[in-house]
């Protein structure tokens, strides 16, 4: 099984996935917990260059493609293996954030980046994704001062990112959306009933 948790910065993904991996292994699998970019040395080296250089000039189109260079990595060298070997994996952030952040936010085209992620994942998709949903000005409230190099974008780019997440929801029926605007139990409550679901129909 294959689960991603996906959303605007600011949303409580970390949260939830912590939550929600401790829930999976008390239930009795193993589970691999990774992010996207990152858990690879290539990708730990990516990741510091997007998230952390703010005064590397770095086209829009160069940092799609470095998403998905770090991807491809860890799709190869975690994912596969761990997914092949029986073991759950659950990761914070998958294509769907390229789609958005340098697609329906940035100047891409959408479908474009989701070809070329295709072949850069050689078509590996998560079971389900979890979408954690917020208004961008609580996001933002969340967020604080201290931003990385893309939380720097501000609240209209931002505003852009959430509806692009909530347009691929509606075509892609794995992508469930999750209103994050409520208590932390609720959420993982709501959550935990869709991974139910994902693992039944698998069983």
């Amino acid at each position: 099984m294959f689960f991603v948790f996906d959303g605007v910065d600011g949303a409580g993904k970390s949260t939830q996935l912590e939550r929600f991996s401790n829930w999976l292994t008390e239930s009795g699998h193993e589970v691999v917990v990774c992010k996207d970019p990152g858990s690879t040395p290539l990708g730990e080296r990516l990741r510091e260059l997007l998230l952390n250089s703010k005064d590397l000039p770095i086209h829009m189109r160069t940092e799609m493609m470095m998403f998905t260079t770090a991807r491809t990595q860890l799709v190869e060298q975690v994912i596969r293996p761990a997914i092949e070997s029986g073991k759950v994996v659950v990761l914070d952030r998958y294509v769907f954030s390229t789609v958005v952040y340098q697609g329906y936010a940035g100047e891409l085209d959408p479908q474009a980046i989701w070809d070329v992620n295709q072949f850069a994942t050689d078509g590996m998709m998560p079971d389900a994704t979890f979408l954690l949903d917020i208004p961008v000005e609580v996001a933002m409230q969340r967020l604080g001062d201290n931003l990385d190099r893309m939380e720097s974008r501000g609240e209209a780019y931002f505003m852009k990112v959430r509806d692009g997440f909530l347009a691929i929801a509606k075509e892609h029926p794995t992508v469930h959306v999750i209103d994050a605007n409520r208590d932390i139990d609720t959420i993982e409550s709501s959550i935990r009933e869709v991974a139910k679901n994902a693992i039944d129909a698998i069983q």
